[in-house]
């Protein structure tokens, strides 16, 4: 997901040649070379993989296959070649790292969203300093081995929202992302899906992994990082969800992310110097 016009060098993410591995400061300024603040950006993909991270707001990635979210202090990682569009709320300063594709190969088949650690996040911030090199020396190769290294070896994180293929389903769960306040059963959408509530059910856990309710969940925690990286307070959000209170929602919440809503977004990193 490297956004549109964000780089001072010409088609950067589509470069094959050129070191294997290029990092970027990121900020919401026209002149920076990683392009944040907020904005959309249409479908498009990349020749080469990205690894990218914001110290503030969300990214939500959408593909083919389903969606995932990145809120602060985690890393996104897509894959060359992926078509995907981007929402960006809010995101102020970041880093983005550019992989060719004979070393993405390596890394994840899918899109995903990874931990960071402080070995990840302090090799990064070397390597932003390399921005203009075409050719790099022994030792930042060096570098770069270990932070694929890193990168490979980073643990997922549940942000991604799998979407059902079979037209019957996938019109209910666009219905259901469109109204997450909505509380009708699996047997209601069942119905107004012209499906038979066995069938929803089979159906969802087929194609997305999830039970009805896991999906639904889900849904509903994509709305609330959303919400919340604009700033919304957590009984707005608890509302727009259909939840009966806020303790309720902050319970839900807890129990997907370990963290309260606020916590969850507040920053426990020093974000990539310049």
């Amino acid at each position: 997901m490297m956004l549109e016009d964000a780089a001072t060098t010409p088609d950067v993410t589509d470069r094959l040649d050129g070191p294997p591995l290029v990092a970027l400061r990121g900020s919401d300024s026209p002149s920076t070379d990683f392009q944040l603040g907020t904005r959309e950006y249409d479908w498009h993909s990349h020749r080469r993989g990205q690894v990218f991270c914001v110290e503030s707001g969300l990214i939500h990635v959408r593909t083919s296959h389903g969606s995932w979210l990145l809120p602060p202090h985690r890393a996104g990682w897509m894959p060359p070649d992926v078509p995907h569009k981007v929402s960006v709320s809010g995101a102020m300063s970041g880093w983005s790292v550019l992989t060719a594709a004979a070393v993405s190969d390596g890394l994840p088949r899918e899109p995903c969203v990874i931990g960071i650690g402080d070995l990840m996040l302090a090799l990064v911030r070397r390597a932003v300093s390399w921005t203009a090199q075409d050719n790099l020396e022994p030792e930042q190769e060096r570098v770069v081995a270990v932070l694929l290294d890193e990168i490979r070896r980073a643990p997922q994180e549940p942000l991604h929202l799998p979407m059902p293929t079979d037209p019957r389903v996938l019109r209910i769960a666009k219905a259901i992302l469109d109204r997450p306040d909505d509380g009708r059963t699996a047997e209601d959408w069942a119905l107004w899906g012209a499906v038979s509530p066995r069938t929803l059910r089979r159906l969802v856990q087929a194609e997305t992994g999830l039970s009805f309710a896991q999906w639904r969940q889900q849904a509903k925690l994509t709305h609330a990082l959303e919400m919340l990286a604009r700033g919304d307070p957590v009984a707005v959000v608890s509302d727009a969800l259909g939840y009966a209170t806020p303790s309720n929602f902050i319970a839900m919440f807890r129990r997907a992310f370990g963290d309260s809503p606020a916590h969850y977004f507040a920053s426990r990193r020093a974000p990539v110097a310049t």
